[in-house]
């Protein structure tokens, strides 16, 4: 194999991305380094996070840039190997996505053990999305006995594990918020949630109040906006909030004001409190061996949504941000 098709940047988009500001192109794959290992790259996982990379700004990750190829999560099998450890054969998990065969150093490629899960698994439950929805509910925004837990965009990637995490960990009432009616029905059939708010059914304030009339203890957010405030509002004294995300403002051409209640933070004694999934990765080994066990007694349910093809990455990526998925989004290559 010496040629590659890859996605690239062809424009930073400003507000809403569209087709346009992605190119589907033909490359040269070059020789393999000491070190380094041919990759064929059969998944690849599109997420929140990479809209915010599309912006020519330093962020917690570098900027994607232009002509080049985007990078994400992926799992492939590697096809040639220069690098001692890693043999022909093997399973692994890069970082460099939005391509069909990726050349990777051995040491930012690991091996995943296909016995406790398929593949796929590897970007979803048992990769960082799993692991931002334990890390958030155990150190950032940790759930007690009893408590009263709240998530947003509950039937996305992080959000339909959250949902049965917390009820793992001993929420009384677990509630998610969703787009429409068959996405919140779901939540209550297949991932946990007691109730479900269909925000856009009405109130989301009023909606939340009825589905927890006491308040609510921790909330998870992937929303921002007025998933945000409502949360403030309905927290309880002492509340935990773990912010994961703000896809509320991603496509947001001007700056996003912020709630006009956190003070009522401080009134609570109440903490919310940012997160980076990178920050946690030393909690893999912990949240593989929970993870893995309840994959296989059956106590957690997954779901995926699959794009075929490289060529339907962008599309894919595209869909999810639009809330065309339920749980994973990936590409299968």
């Amino acid at each position: 194999m010496t040629v590659n098709r890859e996605i690239h940047l062809a424009a930073r988009p400003a507000g809403e991305p569209g087709a346009e500001n992605f190119a589907l192109v033909t490359t040269a794959l070059p020789d393999l380094a000491e070190g380094q290992v041919l990759v064929r790259n059969t998944w690849m996982s599109v997420d929140p996070y990479m809209r915010e990379r599309m912006h020519d700004a330093e962020s917690y990750l570098p900027p994607f840039q232009l002509g080049a190829p985007l990078g994400g999560s992926a799992i492939g099998e590697v096809v040639a190997s220069r690098a001692d450890g890693v043999p022909v054969g093997a399973t692994v998990v890069h970082f460099l996505g939005w391509r069909e065969y990726a050349v990777v150093d051995a040491a930012a490629a690991t091996v995943a053990d296909l016995t406790l899960a398929p593949a796929e698994a590897w970007l979803g439950v048992l990769g960082t999305t799993g692991l931002t929805a334990y890390a958030a509910l155990t150190h950032v925004a940790p759930v007690r006995e009893g408590d009263v837990v709240f998530v947003s965009a509950a039937a996305g990637a992080v959000g339909t594990i959250a949902g049965q995490l917390a009820r793992k960990l001993g929420a009384s009432r677990v509630i998610g918020s969703a787009g429409g009616p068959l996405k919140a029905e779901k939540l209550v059939r297949d991932f946990g949630y007691d109730a479900a708010i269909d925000y856009r059914a009405g109130s989301l304030a009023g909606q939340l109040a009825e589905a927890a009339p006491d308040g609510i203890d921790v909330y998870v957010d992937h929303v921002g906006g007025d998933h945000l405030v409502a949360a403030i509002d309905a927290l309880r004294h002492g509340g935990r909030i773990a912010m994961v995300g703000a896809i509320s403002s991603y496509n947001a051409t001007e700056p996003v004001p912020g709630p006009g209640n956190l003070f009522a933070l401080a009134a609570k004694d109440a903490t919310l409190r940012g997160m980076l999934v990178n920050s946690y990765f030393h909690l893999f080994p912990e949240w593989i061996g929970k993870a893995a066990g309840w994959l296989a007694d059956g106590s957690l349910h997954t779901e995926v949504t699959v794009a075929e093809g490289i060529e339907r990455a962008p599309a894919a990526f595209l869909d999810m941000m639009r809330g065309g998925n339920v749980g994973k989004m990936l590409v299968r290559l």
